[in-house]
């Protein structure tokens, strides 16, 4: 148990020094001494070493290391997994990267400097409540504590804490503010954007629409993912915004997903005319063989669609119906979903059935 001793001694030069001393072994049995000036506090704190002690909570380290010194120290881990491959994407580390600088270190509204026993679930709280008064968003103000919660969750796992701060601290905004609904686009809307594509871009987004896969893992389909003769596609891997492959988003993104007649019809038909057949080409390469990059796709092919039907009916609304109402590329994911759920499968490849070629 710790104790508390009172030590008078003089300087070199005369004067009269008093400190009261919290005298204890740790959990490693390793004796620890904190000086305070005064005996309430020196109280105060051996009454909260010997609360954590018998809870089992207390970690010597928690007062050396700060939360800068965490983060960096996280940060190298997290270098070392992505060189080892090890489920660490090069945009996740940057998106860390970005979090820790931008936010939790640099910033008006800074923790880097506490140190981790200073760091109550408390504290974080009064951190998300600066982020949201700075005017940072809810969305992203969530993704700034997820990675603090990473950061603390290492922490854990280095012995420096025994409680994660962050965990279960929310991020509560008005009802208008956050994440937005996703509303898919009409089977109208995505057969005018259907027609108005060339053949080849025709059957990418065909397939986006079918088969819900996101942007990454559509991008990462090889032929060996292929299975013509059941009708199915196995989804096992993405690529990030750096062509990097990896796992799926999460454990639940490695799935089989079933094929329409359709849609087997025009795979075939799309293998046969690509330079890149063999079973470990991608489905849809680029014109190297290599990833699609998704940002020049949208920027260049997909949005380009758009512009096209809203000028052609502005130059004649007589003959050029009006154009569909804009939406970007992941609700065609959200099409697919809701096309599961209110009729089956089946249905989704009726948007393909029209479509020429």
């Amino acid at each position: 148990m710790a104790s508390v001793r009172k030590r008078v001694w003089k300087t070199a030069r005369g004067e009269a020094k008093t400190a009261w001393i919290v005298d204890y072994a740790d959990s490693r049995g390793e004796r620890q001494r904190k000086h305070f000036s005064h005996k309430k506090t020196a109280d105060a704190f051996r009454i909260q070493v010997e609360g954590q002690m018998q809870a089992g909570t207390y970690r010597p380290d928690a007062d050396k290391v700060t939360v800068q010194d965490a983060c960096d120290t996280f940060l190298e881990y997290c270098e070392g997994r992505s060189e080892r491959d090890e489920r660490m994407t090069r945009k996740m580390l940057v998106v860390y990267r970005g979090h820790i600088k931008n936010h939790i270190l640099h910033s008006d509204y800074s923790i880097g400097s506490r140190k981790l026993s200073q760091l109550p679930t408390r504290s974080v709280g009064d951190f998300r409540d600066r982020l949201r008064s700075s005017g940072v968003s809810i969305p992203t103000t969530r993704k700034i504590l997820a990675t603090l919660h990473s950061v603390l969750a290492y922490a854990v796992s280095q012995d420096w804490i025994a409680i994660n701060a962050a965990h279960g601290v929310r991020v509560i905004g008005p009802r208008n503010e956050g994440s937005k609904k996703v509303t898919p686009p009409s089977k109208e809307d995505l057969r005018a954007i259907l027609d108005a594509a060339g053949e080849d871009f025709r059957l990418v987004l065909l397939f986006a629409a079918a088969t819900g896969l996101r942007a990454g893992e559509q991008w990462a389909v090889r032929w060996r993912d292929v299975d013509f003769e059941r009708g199915k596609l196995r989804v096992a891997r993405r690529v990030d915004a750096y062509r990097q492959e990896g796992p799926p988003k999460t454990a639940a993104g490695v799935r089989t997903i079933p094929l329409s007649k359709q849609l087997v019809a025009k795979l075939k038909a799309w293998k046969l005319k690509s330079k890149y057949k063999g079973q470990d080409d991608l489905v849809f390469p680029n014109a190297e063989g290599n990833h699609i990059g998704h940002d020049n796709v949208v920027k260049r092919r997909f949005k380009p669609l758009f512009d096209a039907l809203e000028t052609a009916h502005k130059d004649d609304p007589i003959n050029a119906p009006a154009p569909p109402l804009r939406f970007n590329w992941h609700t065609l994911r959200h099409f697919a979903v809701s096309c599961w759920i209110e009729a089956g499968f089946e249905l989704c490849a009726e948007v393909g059935d029209g479509v020429k070629g």
